[in-house]
């Protein structure tokens, strides 16, 4: 006969089987049933504030694109960790929040109960892919299945999931197993046939690359050398191909003399971009060409820049079958786009402000000092905010930037999270002054784990981008 156990210690053993070795948290009266299961196949790390365990879960999944755990009390703990939450959003990162709630025959009936919020699944469902409350203990699986269906085959969203204290103790007898995981919708043949058809007649492509495309690098690499495209990423596309290809202009649309090229290209393909205001900080780009875009998510196919193509494909088998569709094309205008990109380099770099040709020799000076391989985890500050297109990076996943939800104090933990996630992989941490105070009593977790985390302030008399 199965042994029996708490719908906890069934939750924790399911998520370990989804591949979950670790989970950030503190424990609470609301979570004890939890904190019995941990640390038994799945590593518990203890923040000092919620806010700083979701920020450490969204870190793992920066780093990795894997699933990253922060595991809460209801209520305060929810609250807490609800920025986090807006933030992964934003970011299309898989966080997977477990939260406590309230009995299950307290809920929504305003007694006045320990935590109580009346409907935590409301408060959370505009920064989620979904928000859900598990009825009964039978209702868990299905909701993690859910959840891990939605990182592995969509558009990365995070997700919350409530386990009202009494159902985290009912008893199961069932020995839950994860399912089969669908994979990513691949390119309809026909539409990357018209794609390479267009990209062989344009005189001038533009890629843009987001961080849907983090897979992609190889072959964006490849299908840019092929076509003759400059190539432009987001913040979140970073080193998706490597900042100093000569093809590449790094994450520069927040530049005028990047803006000014957009309206010269025939033909644009935008792969795994939102093509956000929060890139270029303009309100429309000045795109003239056709835009082909490759996005996992529907809705973005014809929002704000209706695409004249539009695929609904994983971007990675997309670019990798646009290679194959181009594999026998050399385009002859390459070396007239790498000779245009140097000349725009060297212009932005004499374009540079006062206080930019600051953040730029710092940044010089620690990327000359630093491993190559090192991630570096930003806060909304303005070294990051040079950095974006200054700091050369040579492979995705390393320079983290909340350019979208804009948060303050994720540099820090987001660190914890990454070391953690990627050990043999350094970590550094650059943060303003006034954003490091918000989460700096997660020092103390960093201390207690021995993590070394180089932590580089810049400290400005002020938040100096209001004063500016």
């Amino acid at each position: 006969m199965r042994e029996a156990m708490t719908c906890a210690e069934a939750t924790v053993r399911l998520l370990q089987r989804y591949g979950v070795s670790t989970v950030f948290g503190i424990p609470g009266v609301h979570t004890l049933d939890f904190c019995r299961a941990l640390d038994q196949g799945v590593r518990h790390i203890q923040a000092r504030n919620e806010q700083g365990a979701g920020f450490m879960a969204e870190g793992w999944a920066r780093a990795t694109g894997e699933p990253g755990v922060a595991l809460v009390i209801s209520g305060p703990g929810v609250t807490n960790a609800s920025t986090p939450l807006g933030q992964a959003y934003a970011d299309s990162l898989p966080l997977l929040l477990l939260s406590a709630d309230a009995a299950s025959n307290t809920i929504g009936k305003g007694w006045g109960v320990l935590h109580e919020i009346t409907d935590q699944t409301q408060m959370t469902k505009p920064l989620t892919g979904f928000s859900a409350t598990a009825r009964s203990a039978q209702d868990v699986p299905e909701l993690l299945a859910q959840a891990f269906t939605l990182f592995a085959s969509q558009r990365p969203r995070p997700v919350h999931i409530s386990i009202p204290i009494d159902v985290q103790a009912e008893c199961v007898d069932e020995d839950w197993q994860p399912v089969m995981l669908p994979g990513r919708p691949k390119a309809d043949p026909e539409d990357i046939i018209k794609a390479a058809n267009w990209l062989k007649g344009a005189n001038s492509p533009l890629i843009m690359v987001g961080g849907g495309a983090c897979g992609a690098g190889a072959a964006m690499t490849k299908l840019a050398e092929h076509t003759g495209a400059i190539l432009i990423a987001s913040t979140a596309g970073k080193g998706i191909v490597p900042d100093d290809h000569p093809l590449s202009l790094s994450a520069s649309t927040v530049r005028p003399e990047v803006l000014g090229i957009l309206p010269e290209a025939d033909v644009i393909l935008a792969v795994g971009t939102e093509l956000s205001e929060t890139d270029s900080f303009v309100e429309r780009l000045n795109f003239k060409g056709q835009i082909i875009r490759i996005d996992i998510d529907p809705s973005k196919i014809n929002d704000f820049y209706p695409a004249n193509l539009g695929i609904v494909a994983d971007a990675q088998s997309s670019i990798q079958a646009l290679c194959v569709a181009l594999d026998d094309y050399r385009a002859n205008g390459v070396g007239a786009a790498q000779e245009r990109v140097r000349v725009i380099r060297a212009e932005i770099r004499q374009g540079l402000s006062a206080s930019e040709r600051q953040h730029a020799a710092v940044l010089d000076a620690l990327v000359e000092v630093a491993p190559a391989d090192m991630i570096w985890s930003g806060d909304a500050c303005q070294l990051v905010y040079t950095g974006a297109f200054s700091v050369p990076m040579r492979s995705p996943r390393k320079w983290f930037y909340p350019a979208g939800y804009c948060a303050l104090g994720n540099a820090l933990p987001n660190a914890i999270g990454a070391r953690l996630a990627r050990p043999e992989t350094p970590v550094a941490v650059l943060a303003g002054d006034g954003g490091f105070m918000f989460t700096m009593p997660e020092l103390v977790t960093a201390a207690e784990l021995k993590l070394p985390i180089p932590i580089i302030i810049w400290e400005n008399g002020g938040l100096k981008q209001i004063q500016d």
